[in-house]
């Protein structure tokens, strides 16, 4: 008789300790006082030179909209699939994908090939009509597909406000950022003129028995600047510390979880950390997430800083923009992003 192991490896997946985040209050920060951005900085550079995953609380984002965001979700992922499927994703990486759609191929933190149980709705930033690379019909500023509004009434809106307010959030933090790195606190201000936001509208179907290499996502590192998420209805992140033990974070009410992304640290050479985590398909009822990534423009270099390199510790990385390292992220996150074929910056179907 076969010997079924479904059970054993979920199991052994979720059965590991559960620890609290480090937790800052960005409130005083936000206001834009010196003295408290300063004070802020020194315990946020501790944080990103160790574990790399932090809550953060007074962060100005209403529980009410967290609310209305998470049931704007689960209106849109109730919907039949074949309406969902009328704004599949697109060459410029907006729209919805569908459950086993994608796996990190070529991810440093595991090895699996199963395809990711999460099913999402991709949105991301629009960018002005009169903006040359939108006329230019180049990949990743094309237009987000919508259904109709007489479809899921309000979800647009609903959507878009949420992610404005994250990135503002995000925004009002480059300061901190600045000086956590020993820059100048506005170092990071023309990088984020247009930035590129990617907001990932998240369903898990419950999974209880796991096969082998069974994942809602599996284990990979953020690829832009910073994400924000808020506590799931549902258990399912797990995080990796620096002694390469995962564990299930303890997430206090009203929180916002922060952690860099791979942009970030090679810009800062490493000395920031890009915090390998993961998301276990949840045991009895979907799991909704909400993670915002707010990141530079497409435009921006990432040179490595001059306050993360020395005679001693060259740079690692070669100079790269955003849009050119997305492009090679993403290339590497999304089996059906092998449709397209980049011609002189424009994703053409093969």
């Amino acid at each position: 008789m076969e010997k079924n192991t479904e059970t054993d490896i979920g199991s052994s997946l979720r059965e590991v300790t559960k620890r609290a985040l480090p937790t800052l209050d960005v409130g005083p920060a936000l206001t834009g006082d010196i003295k408290a951005i300063k004070e802020l900085s020194e315990k946020w550079r501790d944080v990103w030179q160790n574990l790399g995953f932090m809550c953060i609380t007074n962060h100005g984002i209403s529980d009410e909209l967290i609310f209305e965001m998470e049931e704007a979700a689960k209106r849109f992922h109730d919907l039949p699939h074949k309406v969902k499927m009328k704004i599949s994703i697109n060459s410029h990486m907006k729209g919805y994908t569908p459950a086993h759609a994608s796996v990190a191929t070529k991810s440093r933190f595991h090895k699996n090939r199963k395809l990711d149980t999460v099913e999402c709705l991709i949105v991301a930033t629009d960018f002005d009509d009169d903006n040359p690379h939108v006329s230019s019909g180049e990949q990743f500023y094309g237009k987000m597909p919508w259904l109709a509004e007489d479809i899921i009434p309000g979800f647009r809106s609903t959507c878009e406000k949420y992610m404005k307010e994250v990135t503002e959030l995000g925004k009002k933090l480059l300061p901190v950022w600045a000086l956590s790195l020993n820059l100048k606190h506005d170092y990071f201000d023309p990088f984020f003129v247009d930035n590129y936001t990617y907001f990932r509208v998240a369903k898990y179907p419950p999974k209880p028995k796991l096969e082998e290499g069974e994942m809602g996502v599996n284990a990979h590192a953020d690829t832009g600047f910073m994400t924000f998420l808020p506590p799931a209805n549902e258990e399912g992140l797990q995080v990796l510390d620096t002694n390469g033990e995962w564990f299930w974070p303890d997430l206090p009410d009203n929180s916002l979880i922060v952690n860099a992304g791979q942009f970030l640290e090679r810009w800062a050479n490493d000395r920031f950390r890009a915090t390998p985590h993961r998301v276990l398909p949840p045991m009895n009822a979907d799991r909704y997430s909400l993670a915002c990534f707010v990141n530079p423009n497409f435009e921006a270099t990432c040179e490595c800083l001059s306050t993360c390199t020395s005679p001693d510790n060259p740079p690692k990385y070669e100079s790269q923009s955003y849009l050119d390292f997305f492009a090679w992220y993403m290339t590497n996150a999304f089996t059906h992003y092998g449709k397209f074929e980049v011609v002189d910056g424009k994703a053409l179907e093969k």
